[in-house]
């Protein structure tokens, strides 16, 4: 397969490349082959030959919100790294390789109201797109204009509608065959020293929370929403129409658990971090723990926010 990329112009090719380096928790095996690149036709290209040849293959970002086997992938690991940011007027046009905070600093030193909610959040804007990420009663969907995305074949543009976003989702995590590449958003006129302050007060809290040299990936679990729950929770619990993960665990003993260097955080419940020498399969035991415990004690489901790249015999 080498031979078949080689070819290919503006592509980064490394053997064996620990994946570990490309995620934030800091876990995970090699990779057979990791490729780089940002130019859209190349990837493309790239994705469209792994295709035609049925060849293994994952395509990844920042590695945020990614799980990867100790054994690594048995193949080759796409990554689109374009990051320009660009604006006309208050339409801003991101590719998604670009860092979702350089995102919001661009968007609110240029006085644009929209994304200053998301100030904090790690990852890449392609990411934040897919799993619909979001902050303080705010999604990145409802700024969403355009979606310019690859099949593998061509570049093809889906609308803010039929992107069909709802909390946490989008057709491009049902679809996971259409890649991200570039994203335009239509932002509101806004006070600049107004945005700055919200931003920067979001940032501090959430690095309270979530430390930048944290080894994590943020909330493990998603929330739910109050609508979908069929238990009852108590009303003081509720944020904007959500209970949250943390009320759950929290109940059932999570704060401070921990399977060998794969931690739950001793203030936060939906905070699982590697606290040093943590591996996949202590994180995928750790997870399943906390699950088993809500189900049994409430019945209901907890669906993990992270992506797993590679084999979890016991997932």
């Amino acid at each position: 397969m080498l031979t078949h990329l080689s070819p290919l112009p503006s592509l980064k090719i490394k053997e064996n490349e620990p994946l570990s380096r490309h995620t934030r928790f800091g876990i995970g095996g090699p990779a057979k082959l990791l490729a780089e690149t940002s130019n859209p036709q190349t990837f493309t290209a790239a994705l469209g030959t792994l295709r035609k040849a049925n060849h293994s293959h994952v395509v990844i970002g920042g590695g945020t919100n990614l799980i990867v086997s100790d054994a690594g992938f048995d193949g080759v690991v796409l990554k689109y790294t374009a990051d320009m940011i660009s604006s006309e007027l208050e339409l801003v046009t991101a590719d998604a390789g670009a860092i979702l905070q350089h995102l919001v600093d661009y968007t609110v030193l240029r006085g644009l109201k929209g994304l200053e909610t998301l100030a904090g959040i790690p990852g890449w804007v392609g990411a934040a797109i897919y799993g619909n990420a979001g902050a303080y009663g705010h999604s990145i969907s409802e700024r969403v204009h355009k979606v310019y995305f690859t099949d593998g074949v061509e570049t093809r543009v889906f609308t803010n509608a039929e992107c069909e976003f709802r909390y946490r989702e989008s057709i491009f995590k049902r679809n996971k065959d259409w890649i991200i590449l570039t994203a335009e958003l239509l932002l509101a006129p806004g006070d600049q020293a107004e945005l700055t302050k919200t931003a920067n007060d979001i940032v501090t809290i959430r690095n309270e929370k979530f430390p930048p040299t944290m080894q994590c990936a943020g909330s493990i679990f998603k929330n739910f929403l109050l609508a979908d729950l069929k238990v009852e929770v108590p009303e003081k619990v509720v944020r904007e129409g959500k209970v949250p993960a943390a009320y759950f665990l929290e109940q059932v003993g999570a704060k401070g658990m921990q399977a060998g260097g794969i931690e739950v955080a001793t203030y936060h419940a939906n905070l699982i971090y590697n606290a040093g020498g943590g591996t996949a399969s202590d994180l995928c035991a750790l997870v399943a723990e906390l699950k088993h415990r809500v189900r049994d004690r409430f019945g209901i489901e907890l669906e993990e926010e992270v992506q797993f790249v590679g084999d979890f015999p016991n997932r």
